[in-house]
Formats: C-alpha cells, structure tokens, sequence
C-alpha cells in the first residue's frame, strides 16, 4: 500500500515523498535558510529534512541537489557565527 506500479510493472516510490524532496530543496534555495528552518516551516523534522536534501534529493534532482548542497556547505562554515551571535543576544537580554 502506498506504491505505485509503472508500465513495466515494477514498483515505484511514493510520489509525495518526490513532491516534498523538492519542496524542501526549492524553499532552502529561494531563503537559504538552514536545515532547522525548513523544518519548522513544513512541520516536519530535522532529520526527514535532512534526509530529503541530502539523500533522496541526489536521486530525484541531481542539478537541484548541487545547489542545495552550496547553501548547506555555507550554513554548516557560518554555524559558530550564529552561535556567538544568539549567545551575545541572550546576555543581552538578561542584562536588561
């Protein structure tokens, strides 16, 4: 339940799956946002997003996953900034 069969008769992976691989990889594309951020905006988790970029993405669209895979590289480089920018703020915050 859940497949689908081709002409050839063998079985082919869910088609949504292959809707929302593609969702998830356009919306990080457009906003360049990280693996976390997607997530919450789809109401998924972390690790399906993660799995949906850098797995599955491979197999469906491998032009789309090449550009994914720069905007992940340069979330991944820019992490420690984030960090010490959110840990600045949270001091701040308590100071006031």
């Amino acid at each position: 339940m859940g497949y689908t069969k081709n002409v050839e008769g063998a079985f082919e992976v869910w088609e949504y799956i292959d809707e929302r691989v593609r969702a998830h990889a356009e919306y990080i594309l457009e906003t360049g946002c990280t693996v976390r951020a997607c997530a919450a905006r789809f109401c998924t988790s972390k690790s399906t997003v993660h799995k949906d970029v850098t797995e599955r993405l491979r197999s469906v669209d491998a032009a789309l996953y090449a550009k994914v895979r720069k905007v992940l590289d340069k979330n991944l480089n820019e992490r420690h900034i984030r960090g010490g920018i959110a840990t600045r703020k949270k001091y701040e915050n308590a100071r006031k």
